[in-house]
């Protein structure tokens, strides 16, 4: 399984076990395709060619470790670039399926994952990914599944992008920019869950930094940190990529909204979309 999303493209191999998945391989190389369709609206053919490269040299390694059934999934970029069609044929030449999801498809596959992997749940749970173009929010059921979703084209660096561009971003930028968040998530009203899950790179980041429960002190905790201390030091710290670290200010202003509309404290999640798509995969093969 191959992610491409708005940072990085991430190699994802595992086999299905009694007791889950096991992880083989993992691999990311940043891309930053979000960042060029921000700048330009579409992807220029310098970066497509690397991306081309990049995607070539996985799909590699993961037939070399037999693997059966390879997909490469484009998310936020696939949606948001003018070129998404172009995108789409420099992965076809891989040889694996190239998929371009639709918000929809993302958001269930990542509520899939990181429910699958969380174990005892409530009767009614959220699943929010925050990804580097796009936010996902999904309440359903355990034994259900989904029964709401919507999608958002705000991400992590999207944001920074758009409102973060001092490093570090300061009080101001941050109360501006959390005034950004919550109005391109006004449309967001779901359905009030027993508890909530937190996917994606931002929450994954934010648990070095306060632990794996994302509630009102601890992303209060978060913000005070973030708003003056530069990004490369909370890199060197917390033992985060540049990349990650550059933008993680942006992720939690948007976990921080989402916090407060579903109501319950977000429990970082060990899984999600690469692990849903890498299950529905799995099951799709042994049906075959």
């Amino acid at each position: 399984m191959i992610d491409v999303g708005a940072n990085t493209a991430r190699l994802l191999v595992a086999e299905q076990k009694s007791r889950g998945l096991r992880v083989v391989l993992e691999e990311r190389v940043r891309l930053a395709l979000g960042e060029a369709i921000e700048r330009g609206g579409s992807i220029p053919a310098a970066k497509l060619e690397e991306l081309r490269a990049i995607a070539t040299a996985q799909v590699e390694q993961a037939r070399a470790l037999g693997c059966e059934a390879i997909e490469i999934l484009v998310t936020s970029p696939g949606r948001q670039a003018r070129n998404a069609e172009v995108l789409r044929g420099a992965l076809e030449p891989t040889g694996a399926v190239v998929r371009l999801l639709s918000g929809e498809e993302e958001a269930l596959l990542a509520y899939v994952g990181a429910v699958e992997a969380a174990g005892a749940l409530p009767e009614s749970i959220a699943v929010c990914d925050v990804g580097g173009g796009s936010t996902q929010v999904v309440v359903g059921t355990p034994a259900g599944g989904p029964a709401w979703f919507r999608s958002f084209d705000i991400g992590s660096l999207r944001l920074t992008a758009r409102m973060l561009a001092d490093d570090p971003p300061g009080r101001r930028a941050l109360q501006e920019a959390s005034f950004e968040v919550e109005r391109s998530l006004e449309a967001l009203h779901p359905p009030l869950p027993h508890a909530a899950l937190a996917a994606g790179g931002s929450a994954r980041a934010l648990r070095k930094l306060v632990g794996p429960r994302l509630g009102p002190e601890e992303l209060a905790t978060v913000f005070e940190l973030l708003e003056r201390t530069p990004s490369a030091r909370i890199a060197e710290r917390f033992g985060l990529s540049p990349a990650r670290a550059r933008t993680l200010a942006g992720g939690a202003l948007i976990l921080s909204e989402i916090q407060r509309r579903v109501g319950v404290e977000l429990h970082v999640s060990r899984a999600g979309l690469r692990e849903g798509a890498l299950r529905s995969l799995l099951a799709q093969s042994a049906a075959a």
